[in-house]
């Protein structure tokens, strides 16, 4: 751009102050961690001009072009290596490019830099600052020369040109423009020319720009680039399932509809917008080591982050969506969300519908929340151990398979309200896999006097007992406890007394299996098993066993119970060997496969395939005849 012989003679040089030239460093090479964001802050700061445009219409049609299209205009030229940004916005007057573009220490970067410079820390300290309002800085990352030339709304007003090349110094000169609004003229540096690319602009303006609310043309287009209308602004009753579902395809590159969406709009106690989704399967890696989960995080439909994992607990990082709130406080650089009670509040209401939605599904749609469960139940029972003030509403979401209801899940209410009339404890049972409970010895009892029990089949359902207490008066108690107290029988029931040679059996097997059980006894629990291992009193839940049995290499089986059933045949057959008195080693033998059966159905073994020799033994004297 050529300068005018008037322009000359009325060309103004500023110094920036030592303090601003200080600041103008950081704000280049230590704040942003991706140079393309510089696009999104002119962006934003165009938006704003044309919403302050707007706003003045509305009440004074005596401004400057009053009919021009309230827009944002891009073109990127590589062959020169320029990109130019317009809008026709407020535009701004010659205090006012002094102002805005000049003084960066009206927004408070003096008292900034001071604070450094005292606490003696490096730019990295700029992450716990608020808003200094200094995005336009951001430009220098990419640019060799930067020319703004901007025509206030007024009528009245002259045009303005402010140039800088990021160093101590900028110039100002009136100039030319007919039109009102703002240009900013970038001279790219070498290794920035992509960004003069048109793929590049736009790819930029869909991930971070993609709703602002004015059209944004790049290059010679005619159609707007960008989708202005964000949904999750929208009346939740004016967005079809047909736009929910298509957008959230396009948000998580998924291939099938979310299950449901949870549309949030409320200005207190925090002014949000969102749109959530809970997806119709299970991303399989999120229970791995899969990092990028969170919700995208919008502030006036700017995209500030991708992936921001405190607006939800843990335990809800399955769902989807977006989050819009101009209450947020950013850093400095938009890039990062401080912490505040207003984004504990945000997590809070977010919290609270998505539990809500929740609850609703299960009571309105059971088949929904049985497909809900299948995919996500995991998460439910994470947060019922890990976050102890949303368990009113977690534990009722609760879903169990148990000994009645094999095919059907049951919430704890379900359980209670068929519950015995005398009965005031939840039986449940835990085990590696439902097949394996299914055959679980401990069961016999509860079977034969149908008295429900619950499956716990996960690692994490351990850890319910414990973090639940108690529901509804109701105490948990785990059918493999060796203290078991059923209906039908009262704390003075004793175990039927098998008679001494049954005791000669049980020092025997004490005496065999040494340190590896705590004690033998008779079973009042089996019905048709021959043993069984039941935890002591003391003995740590056995579901939280094969948890440290997951996690530790040096784990070693806890000592049990070995309870004997003496109506068994292989048991009445031990009993009578041994009250011969005759030395037998099949008996001992015996003895020990009995012993790891039942460590093996618990889970513990450590080596299964050690058992075959003594089987084939007994095998071998079984045939003998």
């Amino acid at each position: 751009m050529t300068t005018t012989v008037a322009q000359e003679e009325t060309r103004e040089t500023r110094k920036f102050q030592t303090e601003i030239k200080q600041l103008l460093d950081i704000l280049v090479h230590s704040l942003y961690s991706q140079r393309e964001i510089f696009l999104r802050e002119l962006i934003s700061n165009a938006s704003d001009a044309l919403h302050r445009m707007k706003f003045e219409m509305l009440t004074n049609r005596e401004v400057l072009d009053p009919d021009a299209e309230l827009a944002i205009r891009i073109t990127g030229d590589p062959e020169n290596g320029t990109l130019t940004i317009s809008d026709t916005g407020v535009g701004m007057t010659h205090d006012e490019l002094v102002e805005n573009l000049g003084t960066i220490a009206h927004s408070g970067a003096a008292q900034f830099i001071h604070a450094l410079q005292e606490q003696q820390q490096s730019p990295e300290a700029i992450d716990q600052i608020g808003q200094f309002g200094v995005g336009f800085y951001s430009v220098f990352m990419v640019a060799d020369e930067v020319r703004v030339t901007s025509r206030s709304y007024r009528p009245d007003e002259r045009a303005w040109t402010w140039v800088s090349t990021g160093d101590d110094a900028y110039e100002l000169m009136p100039t030319e423009k007919s039109d009102r609004g703002t240009t900013i003229e970038i001279k790219l540096k070498k290794d920035a020319l992509e960004f003069a690319e048109a793929w590049r602009i736009k790819n930029i303006i869909h991930k971070y720009s993609d709703f602002v609310t004015f059209p944004i043309y790049v290059t010679d287009e005619e159609t707007p680039v960008n989708r202005q209308q964000a949904i999750w602004r929208q009346s939740p009753s004016q967005v079809s399932d047909e736009e929910a579902n298509e957008f959230y395809r396009q948000l998580t590159l998924a291939f099938e509809d979310p299950l449901t969406r949870i549309h949030v709009q409320t200005d207190a106690p925090v002014q949000v917008y969102a749109l959530l989704f809970i997806p119709g399967k299970l991303d399989r890696t999120l229970l791995g080591l899969k990092q990028d989960y969170g919700l995208r995080l919008y502030s006036r439909k700017i995209r500030i982050q991708d992936r921001n994992k405190d607006l939800l607990p843990g335990y809800l990082r399955f769902i989807e969506g977006v989050v819009d709130s101009e209450d947020i406080p950013l850093n400095v650089s938009r890039e990062m969300v401080q912490s505040s009670r207003v984004l504990s509040k945000i997590k809070s209401l977010l919290t609270r519908k998505t539990l809500n939605a929740l609850a609703e599904m299960a009571e309105k749609e059971p088949e929904k929340y049985k497909a809900f469960w299948q995919e996500f139940g995991i998460f439910i029972k994470e947060g019922v151990t890990t976050e102890f003030k949303d368990q009113e509403k977690l534990v009722p979401l609760l879903r169990f398979y148990s000994t009645r209801s094999e095919d059907e899940l049951i919430s704890l209410a379900d359980y209670i309200a068929r519950a015995r009339p005398e009965q005031k404890v939840i039986y449940y049972i835990t085990g590696e896999s439902l097949a394996a409970m299914k055959r679980s010895p401990h069961l016999e009892y509860f079977r034969k006097e149908n008295i429900e029990v619950l499956y716990f089949d996960q690692p994490v359902d351990a850890f319910l007992p414990q973090a639940i207490g108690k529901y509804e008066e109701f105490e948990f108690q785990n059918v493999d406890r060796a203290d078991i107290k059923a209906p039908e029988q009262s704390d003075e029931a004793q175990p039927p007394k098998p008679g001494e040679d049954f005791e000669k059996l049980a020092a025997r097997a004490r005496e065999v299996l040494g340190d590896k059980i705590s004690d033998v006894r008779p079973s009042r629990i089996l019905v048709s098993a021959p043993a069984r291992l039941a935890a002591p009193e003391g003995v740590i839940d056995t579901g939280i066993q094969r948890v440290r049995r997951l996690m530790e290499d040096d784990f070693s089986a806890p000592q049990m119970v070995l309870e004997l059933n003496p109506g068994h045949p292989i048991v009445a057959n031990l009993t009578r060997r041994v009250a011969a008195g005759e030395p037998d080693d099949i008996v001992d033998t015996a003895i020990e496969q009995l012993y790891e059966d039942a460590l093996l159905l618990e889970g513990f073994h450590p080596d299964p395939a050690q058992m075959v020799e003594r089987i084939q033994k007994l095998l071998e004297a079984a045939t003998r005849a």
